[in-house]
């Protein structure tokens, strides 16, 4: 490229040394700014700079100075993204289970160019993904945004669906059937991706785990089920479902003691009445999915934590739990 060409993109350079290079602890100084412009042969002078400054300031871009003799200049004073968001971000990916690892550092690495160089190396401060439980399956990535594209054009889709097996090894369910269902919503539960859709062949609302989804496709068929979803509720759904599982809809009164208040707010939402039942109880009345995964979660609570009615339900957690007790005599 020709000096001259080069020239004409001063502007740009500028603001991509701002950027990259600085921030309000570490300035650039016009004679620093001035030598790192001629790296990609385009001759200025400080005259010029102060100018080409004021431009960009009119533009839009906030650039501040340091008076400082000894090491003070120009620095991009603000970004789209503060450095504490943008850690949290990588917090948010790094937490992220349906991400590989291999997709996980991929993201982190196009967040740090968010930040200057300075403070990208801080967002390098806790990058451990390697030990994390990550998903195996890369394809999860192209999948959300398939079932997005599916969703807007009211499509329905297909996949086969992945399984875990006792041989450590992952097989196709329903002997390699292909799902075929009408996605209406993904939701975030549990640190995974879940698609809740209308399962044609059943005729009912159900869910699937995204990570598990493979050779997702886009059907020409139109999605069925709308009218299953006028008003749907997904974070009520949430909550019935009960830790993505299924099982028979029940409201149930539920007691624990005092110090169990917390845990009882983070499962079942802030908007959980809870009731004063004595002095170290309190109850609650939800409706959950109930299941062995409910009763499994109940149980660790031990006599904390009981079902005071429907008695059928409690007659059948009282059969959950002697089930467990006699597999150990």
């Amino acid at each position: 490229m020709a000096k001259s060409e080069n020239q004409k993109l001063k502007l740009l350079y500028i603001i991509r040394i701002l950027t990259e290079e600085t921030d309000e602890k570490a300035p650039i100084s016009t004679k620093d700014l001035i030598a790192r412009l001629a790296e990609y042969n385009i001759t200025a002078e400080r005259k010029t700079i102060y100018s080409d400054i004021e431009c960009l300031r009119e533009f839009g871009y906030d650039i501040g100075f340091d008076g400082n003799r000894t090491n003070g200049g120009y620095y991009l004073a603000s970004r789209d993204f503060e450095l504490a968001e943008l850690k949290m971000l990588v917090d948010m990916v790094q937490a992220s289970r349906f991400l590989s690892v291999k997709r996980s550092r991929e993201l982190i690495k196009k967040i740090e160019q968010l930040a200057g160089k300075r403070e990208a190396s801080e967002l390098q401060r806790s990058v451990y993904v390697a030990n994390r439980a990550k998903a195996v399956n890369e394809g999860v990535f192209y999948a959300v945004d398939c079932i997005h594209r599916a969703i807007a054009g009211n499509k329905s889709i297909s996949f086969h669906y992945l399984e875990f097996t006792v041989s450590s090894q992952w097989q196709l369910r329903r002997g390699g059937k292909r799902y075929e269902v009408s996605p209406w919503f993904l939701t975030w539960n549990q640190e995974n991706y879940y698609l809740i859709a209308f399962d044609e062949e059943r005729q009912e609302v159900r869910h699937y785990r995204v990570d598990r989804m493979k050779d997702l496709e886009i059907n020409e068929r139109d999605r069925q089920g709308r009218e299953h979803f006028k008003n749907f509720d997904i974070a009520a759904y949430s909550k019935v479902a009960f830790n993505m599982y299924g099982g028979e809809e029940r409201r149930l009164k539920l007691v624990f003691v005092n110090s169990l208040a917390n845990v009882v707010v983070d499962r079942f939402g802030k908007d959980v009445t809870i009731r004063k039942e004595d002095e170290e109880h309190f109850s609650v009345s939800v409706n959950v999915a109930v299941s062995p995964q409910f009763y499994g979660w109940l149980a660790g609570f031990g006599a904390n934590a009981k079902i005071v009615s429907p008695k059928e339900a409690a007659g059948a957690y009282r059969e959950y739990l002697e089930g467990i007790l006699k597999s150990y005599t």
